[in-house]
């Protein structure tokens, strides 16, 4: 039976069964091929987007847009202090009048609650650009680039390292687990996701002939691994005071040359981005001047090194989010 998602949100992908993820990354690669050869593809004239951000991005707004553009879609930016969601008007009443407006809506920001309430009021679809919670536009960029690379989806051996229950570590865990990947958490016992998604996730994995795991033992974690994928220590919008006890944490769990070493000869190293894997930012050169690290959940040599496909993975973002906005709009 043909894969139809015309009409739907994309907010997190425990509402999607596999066989929608695969009809989307086949999608994906479709547009890739089309963008790469210079085929125009404005299936989309006369819609109209508008993007949400409470949290500001490069790589999701850039992505979103071009995306959009490409499709023949008028596109609408609205940052932090462009709109009065939440503040003058709530998220229902901002949804409804977005709705009559627009044919869809994007939201990157905190709240989980608050795209659902978007996707609940306005009538049109709305996507997860980024929650507290999941980042599900991300998973698909992250899948493709891994079938890219290693040739396969199906019993790929995931390892992610790090704060395993933050919006990364719960998506992934729900990506591999829907798409048959056997995915492995490695991170201190404190920061392993919530009892309740791991029970899900494993009965999901269960169906799709793959396993969830969880440990603390950077040894374990990381043999044999396929891909080892990292996230940063310190997400936008917590407060400056866990640094301490974020890098006390996760210094242990840094993706470096003994991790890859432990990893299959053939294993790739990803991250969503941005990455402090040198001190060439703002806040790298901080945390240097006050802890004495000039690296943090990922080392240069091996973020520069040919193991690393973020680029790749960042390129994928665009040709991902052009599918899920293409087959909720068409």
């Amino acid at each position: 039976m043909p894969v139809n998602i015309k009409g739907r949100s994309f907010l997190k992908l425990l509402d999607y069964t596999p066989a929608e993820i695969r009809y989307l990354l086949d999608l994906s690669k479709n547009f890739k091929d089309m963008k790469r050869a210079g085929v125009p593809h404005r299936y989309l004239e006369g819609k109209n987007i508008v993007l949400l951000f409470e949290k500001t991005s490069t790589r999701t707004r850039c992505s979103f847009e071009v995306a959009g553009r490409d499709l023949g879609c008028g596109v609408t930016y609205l940052d932090p202090g462009s709109s009065q969601m939440g503040k003058k008007e709530s998220i229902a009443d901002t949804a409804r009048v977005l709705g009559r407006m627009y044919d869809g809506i994007e939201y990157r920001g905190f709240k989980q609650e608050t795209v659902q309430a978007l996707a609940d009021f306005s009538g049109v679809p709305v996507w997860n650009g980024l929650t507290d919670q999941f980042h599900p536009t991300q998973m698909l960029a992250d899948l493709l680039t891994i079938e890219e690379k290693l040739g396969r989806l199906k019993g790929v051996n995931f390892t992610y390292m790090g704060d395993a229950r933050n919006n990364m570590g719960n998506s992934l865990m729900v990506a591999c687990a829907k798409m048959g990947l056997n995915f492995t958490a490695c991170a201190p016992k404190e920061l392993f996701p919530a009892d309740e998604l791991v029970a899900e996730c494993r009965k999901i994995a269960e169906e799709n002939g793959c396993t969830v795991r969880l440990t603390e033992d950077v040894k374990e974690g990381t043999t044999d691994a396929d891909v080892i994928y990292t996230d940063i220590w310190v997400s936008m919008g917590e407060p400056d005071s866990v640094w301490t006890e974020r890098i006390r944490l996760l210094k242990p769990y840094q993706v470096n040359s003994a991790a890859m070493a432990n990893a299959k000869d053939t294993a790739i190293f990803m991250h969503c981005l941005p990455s402090f894997h040198d001190t060439n930012t703002t806040i790298g050169a901080e945390i240097a001047e006050k802890f004495g690290i000039n690296e943090m959940e990922v080392t240069d040599e091996v973020f520069e090194s040919k193991r690393s496909v973020v680029f790749d993975e960042a390129e994928n973002r665009m040709h991902t989010i052009k599918a899920v906005i293409y087959a909720t709009l068409k």
